[in-house]
């Protein structure tokens, strides 16, 4: 099993990876279904400028993120990260591309508008 810090990493590298040229951070969001068979995910940036633009992540990005964020929800109920809550549905991760930082703020309802 990886451990979460791994998993964080993997995430960091796909954003870093497909973040358009001129971004100096990147915000996905993304919700999980139930099931973890699908996701929903939702990517921008900020520019240079200080604009936020979105963009597409393309498909291999989309079917390798749904794979992280599975393998970290389950890290999370395996090891009792959830307190004996059900465990979060999305979140929203950003990555400030200058100074190779990550954060990951967890969402425990919807929250991607439709």
């Amino acid at each position: 099993m990886l451990k979460n810090n791994s998993i964080y990493n993997e995430i960091g590298q796909l954003l870093f990876n497909i973040a358009p040229d001129g971004a100096k951070t990147v915000i996905m969001k993304a919700e999980l279904s139930p099931e973890g068979d699908h996701c929903k995910c939702q990517f921008d940036y900020i520019n240079k400028s200080n604009d936020i633009k979105r963009f597409l992540g393309g498909s291999r990005a989309n079917r390798d993120m749904l794979d992280y964020l599975v393998k970290l929800r389950q890290y999370s109920i395996d090891n009792n990260l959830t307190n004996g809550l059900p465990a979060w549905v999305g979140c929203i991760v950003t990555v400030d591309i200058e100074n190779a930082k990550i954060d990951i703020e967890f969402k425990y309802e919807p929250f991607i508008e439709r």
